[in-house]
């Protein structure tokens, strides 16, 4: 799956707080991991989430080999819709 690298970061820092933990449990892997996978950092501690960035507009295009942290950061923005 492609998409920008702002749109990315949008749905990342649209997050409610604890969500990156959220995530990490759900998929057992380690904050830093799903925080490599949104680009905010490297961090060494995380293992490469098969993302890869292409300069472009609007940040460069982020191929994902793998949309699962993706899809579950979607589904907790849309629990936050359906609660507000």
């Amino acid at each position: 799956m492609n998409i920008t690298f702002n749109e990315l970061r949008r749905i990342k820092d649209n997050l409610p707080d604890g969500s990156i933990h959220r995530i990490a449990r759900e998929l057992d892997v380690t904050v830093e991991s799903v925080w490599n996978y949104f680009g905010g950092y490297t961090h060494p501690e995380g293992r490469p989430m098969g993302v890869h960035l292409e300069p472009g507009p609007d940040g460069g295009v982020v191929s994902l080999d793998d949309t699962r942290i993706l899809d579950i950061a979607n589904r907790i923005l849309e629990e936050q819709h359906a609660h507000a």
